[in-house]
């Protein structure tokens, strides 16, 4: 049961089942947060565009369907491995306070933009329209950066750190979420 967690010689850190999970996760996230940054993208290039509404409703409906994705994949970060690995190395600085506020972040673009988007007005004008493409813009490069930070520094060190048994208490509480 053990040896599903090693380093193979390449030094590359081989991620243990609750691990890879969230990795893998980031791969249908990374592409639904793909085509909203391109669909925000067409608005805000768009200077002499129409139809802003239709336009910001067709765009709210797959940042909401984003954030159905990413919420319990960030529930289980928070909620499970961000706990976990504040034991060995703190929350209130390092890794896990900029993963924590990088999430923040990124939510709250997305939030604000979906409760700006559910009441709009008949007639929606250009600088509000860029306004808020420009918030699920700035999330998306957020989080493009955090999956990096993620997959490239915390996974790896949550594999160092964390003892068999945690990494079992890891894939069991994640696959409750």
């Amino acid at each position: 049961m053990h040896s599903f967690c090693h380093m193979n010689g390449q030094g590359e850190v081989k991620l243990c089942a609750g691990l890879e999970r969230l990795k893998k996760e980031h791969g249908p996230l990374r592409e639904q947060k793909q085509r909203l940054f391109e669909q925000a993208q067409a608005i805000v290039s768009d200077k002499e565009g129409q139809n802003w509404k239709e336009r910001l409703l067709a765009l709210r409906e797959n940042v909401q369907a984003f954030v159905n994705e990413l919420d319990p994949h960030s529930q289980r970060e928070e909620g499970v491995l961000f706990p976990m690995m504040a034991q060995y190395i703190g929350r209130t600085s390092g890794p896990i306070a900029v993963m924590e506020y990088e999430h923040d972040q990124a939510n709250q673009r997305l939030a604000s933009f979906l409760t700006k988007t559910a009441e709009l007005p008949e007639t929606v004008d250009c600088e509000s329209a860029m306004a808020l493409a420009n918030e699920v813009i700035d999330a998306y490069h957020i989080l493009a950066e955090h999956f990096m930070k993620e997959e490239n520094v915390l996974f790896p060190m949550a594999e160092r750190l964390l003892s068999d048994e945690e990494k079992e208490e890891l894939a069991e509480k994640i696959s409750q979420i």
